[in-house]
């Protein structure tokens, strides 16, 4: 019997809001580039008024990689909150034009949309200010039994991680997958989650996750080592599945008893890095709720990731369905 969903994604209900700047601009906001940092809201009206012309998109982690999943022809359901605002209407037309499942009710308490200031330098790196408003409120009564049991994967992301309520949201979910008999997938976000949260990651990767994701830098700081060989074989012994982006490197794919070793897909031109490792996620969970094998797999996360960063914004800008041939 198929299910009704490939993948259910958990996370952090997101509007992007792109500018592209110089690295001025960051030295003059004092912003780490690359970096991913948690703002309040006095500080994210302070930046909307000093960004130059801006790009509006639904965003956040797990929303971007099912994007991708349902642009190969993946069918998605989200859970995720919003604000009652124009912001949280926006995201909830831009799930609903992608034929995503998403019903999670707005909250009701004022809290607004939260919304991802995300700055793209020339070198096409981006450095992300997120002030998290309604979407840091999941907790374990918004998870669904039944999306959970008529998916093939629920994918959660570690962004979330960030609230007690949320955790627990986590491990709920984690407990659902079991009873059903279904797949767990975890990405690490971000390296700042991993050191906020490491022996907690730790756990959900030991004793949770079938599926991590998570790039370089990810991986090192979670086995807390400098060493890439030593943090793969650590990830092969603690999960069945684990993927490590690696940029233009390419990826690693393990299981332990493989590894394969996965090229990157160069972009026509390189725009803007935002979303390449959530899309990698989503062309990779295609693969696999379609049972295709672990390579090409690992071509179609790069075939996405690579079509997301030869433009501004996290989502693809064409039907990635049309290009799977690429992966041959």
């Amino acid at each position: 019997m198929t299910d009704k969903y490939g993948v259910l994604g958990i996370g952090n209900a997101i509007v992007d809001i792109i500018a592209q700047v110089d690295d001025s601009f960051l030295e003059k906001h004092d912003m780490s580039k690359g970096a991913m940092i948690l703002i309040d809201q006095e500080t994210s009206e302070r930046l909307s008024s000093d960004m130059p012309d801006t790009t509006q998109t639904p965003g956040g982690t797990t929303s971007n990689t099912l994007a991708c999943f349902a642009s190969f022809g993946g069918t998605g359901a989200y859970i995720g909150t919003t604000g009652a605002d124009t912001l949280g209407d926006a995201f909830r037309t831009g799930m609903s034009s992608q034929n995503m499942h998403f019903t999670t009710a707005p909250v009701t308490d004022g809290t607004p949309t939260a919304q991802c200031m995300i700055f793209v330098t020339p070198d096409a790196e981006r450095t992300m200010n997120t002030y998290l408003g309604a979407a840091g409120l999941v907790s374990p009564d918004h998870i669904d039994e039944n999306l959970i049991k008529n998916a093939t994967v629920t994918h959660l992301e570690g962004y979330l991680f960030d609230r007690d309520e949320s955790k627990q949201a986590f491990y709920k979910a984690s407990d659902l997958v079991k009873k059903h008999g279904k797949t767990l997938s975890l990405s690490l976000s971000d390296t700042f989650c991993v050191e906020r949260y490491k022996e907690e990651f730790l756990d959900l990767v030991k004793n949770h996750a079938d599926i991590v994701f998570a790039n370089e830098a990810e991986i090192l700081a979670l086995y807390d080592t400098t060493d890439l060989d030593y943090a793969r074989t650590q990830l092969q012994k603690d999960c069945a599945i684990g993927i490590i982006t690696r940029s233009e490197q390419g990826s690693l794919i393990t299981t332990p008893d493989e590894i394969f070793d996965i090229d990157a897909i160069a972009p026509a031109h390189l725009i803007d890095t935002t979303g390449a490792g959530d899309a990698y996620a989503g062309g990779f969970l295609y693969g696999y709720t379609t049972g295709q094998g672990f390579k090409d797999c690992g071509r179609l996360g790069a075939l996405a990731a690579s079509e997301v960063i030869s433009h501004i914004g996290p989502r693809p800008e064409v039907v990635l369905a049309e290009f799977t041939e690429k992966v041959a």
